[in-house]
């Protein structure tokens, strides 16, 4: 009755995989080790030990099979493909919220030192000026920068709801996105900021899109 629960199956499946796991072992080293009766045979069998099979690295020209782990796969939604690889959109989320908000910080600490420069008090010690200019920086740079983030953080996540309710990812899901995104992002100013911010988001969002189509 054994084979009514797949109990033979399993005996077989077990018995095959222990099969592979001796051949390899067997060519691993060059010898069997069931058949080891004494050692001094395996000593003087030439190539048993070799040297280059105990080294770390030995054997990586078959491949590092342990790093293909099922969590590493990219992305295989449809139209997913991206300038750089993703395996879903945690890396969408990180990547994009990560690189928007150093670019902000390095363009509003740019505006910021030069800012600084134009509004330095006129014959001034060198302490006050470079005070001057960093308060600048401080101001502008983190500024852009978050404001920068916060818009990326929240496109991310709705494009990528968006895009797993229709299962695909296409250009009109991004500019609705961005739209979606600029409205949230003023929704506490008023309906004119919002339908200003909704449709530079969407513009932006656009954008963005056809340099993909360009690059890809």
């Amino acid at each position: 009755m054994s084979w009514l629960f797949g109990g033979s199956n399993k005996e077989t499946e077990g018995s095959q995989k222990t099969a592979q796991d001796e051949s390899k072992l067997q060519s691993t080293l060059g010898f069997d080790p069931s058949q080891v009766t004494n050692v001094s045979s395996i000593i003087s069998t030439p190539g048993a030990l070799d040297p280059a099979r105990l080294h770390p690295l030995a054997g990586l020209e078959r491949g590092v099979e342990y790093l293909d782990l099922e969590e590493e796969q990219l992305s295989t939604m449809e139209g997913s493909r991206s300038l750089i690889p993703s395996r879903g959109w945690t890396d969408d989320l990180c990547y994009g919220t990560g690189a928007v908000y150093l670019i902000g910080l390095g363009l509003g600490g740019s505006y910021g030192f030069f800012e600084g420069l134009r509004n330095i008090p006129p014959n001034s010690p060198g302490k006050l000026q470079l005070n001057t200019v960093l308060n600048h920086i401080t101001r502008r740079g983190p500024f852009l920068g978050n404001n920068a983030g916060v818009l990326t953080l929240t496109y991310n996540l709705v494009n990528s709801t968006i895009d797993g309710l229709r299962g695909k990812h296409e250009s009109a899901n991004s500019v609705a996105a961005g739209a979606l995104t600029g409205a949230i992002f003023k929704s506490s100013k008023g309906l004119k900021p919002m339908g200003y911010a909704s449709g530079m988001m969407a513009v932006a969002a656009a954008g963005w899109c056809g340099l993909k189509s360009v690059l890809l």
